[in-house]
């Protein structure tokens, strides 16, 4: 490849350069702009990582985590999202460099002051997202191998759920959202039909996965046939399950501001009887 204009100089180690085919590029390498200045042309092959930010609002984003990032960690953490799309197979939206990146930093700060990162939806995020739970734990292997850091498992929930918002486009927080209501549904359940999900199970994965795309299905508008005469006799044979399968139902409706089909909700009291008969 021929040699990259030098559009902007954010420090000793970073730079941004014209590429021919993917735009404005951010080079990552030591020393890489000292005694450069803009327009000096460049060889790409002098940088140890390069990386894509097309959007601008996300490269200015990231040009105001720089003065707070530790150089090794800001090497570490790409190395992470390249490990990332690796494992991934697909394209990730590139706000995961400023979003993740920013987690990161945040995250290692903590550790090292000895504080506690605590996840309360580490087990249904584990169950949700399983490709993006096992290259989370492959990035906390990344950091432990590279630079000695040791992140709580945790943080490997944490870290999925980036994966999972880079890997669809969805906004974080509406990532966050799921894990959250799947998490409230799984308590209701337990305190309703008074028992308790062993959550390494099967049964434990299958409703995990159903109350995904049950939600999903809500987001997007899916209909979803109601079998008649099958939902007379479960509200017949199983009014528990199918008082509560309703209860779940409302607070997916308060949570996503979306209306759920009826159906549903017969859907969900198989599950809810299934799950009911096994774990007692």
């Amino acid at each position: 490849m021929s040699t990259l204009a030098i559009q902007k100089i954010l420090n000793n180690n970073v730079l941004i350069a014209e590429h021919p085919e993917y735009g404005e590029v951010v080079l990552i390498g030591k020393g890489i702009a000292f005694s450069r200045k803009q327009n000096d042309r460049l060889d790409p092959s002098a940088a140890e990582k390069v990386f894509v930010l097309k959007d601008e609002k996300e490269q200015r984003n990231y040009i105001k985590l720089l003065p707070f990032l530790e150089e090794d960690l800001q090497r570490l953490i790409i190395s992470a999202i390249e490990l990332i799309k690796r494992e991934a197979g697909c394209s990730l939206n590139e706000h995961i460099h400023v979003a993740l990146t920013d987690h990161l930093m945040f995250t290692v700060s903590r550790v090292a002051n000895g504080m506690e990162i605590r996840n309360p939806f580490l087990i249904e995020t584990k169950t949700l997202y399983p490709l993006e739970y096992k290259i989370a734990k492959a990035v906390l292997q990344l950091f432990e191998e590279n630079a000695g850091i040791n992140l709580p498992e945790g943080e490997a929930g944490f870290i999925a759920l980036h994966i999972h918002s880079a890997m669809t486009n969805r906004e974080l927080s509406e990532v966050n959202q799921y894990s959250q209501l799947v998490t409230t549904l799984v308590k209701l359940i337990e305190e309703q039909l008074v028992i308790t999900i062993d959550k390494d199970s099967v049964e434990y994965m299958r409703l995990v996965r159903h109350l995904r795309f049950a939600i999903e299905r809500v987001k997007s508008g899916e209909k979803v046939e109601e079998p008649e005469a099958i939902t007379v006799l479960l509200k017949k044979e199983y009014p528990e399950c199918y008082n509560l399968s309703w209860k779940l139902i409302k607070i997916m409706q308060q949570t996503l501001k979306s209306p759920v089909y009826d159906a549903e909700a017969v859907y969900l009291t198989m599950h809810l009887q299934r799950l009911q008969k096994k774990t007692k």
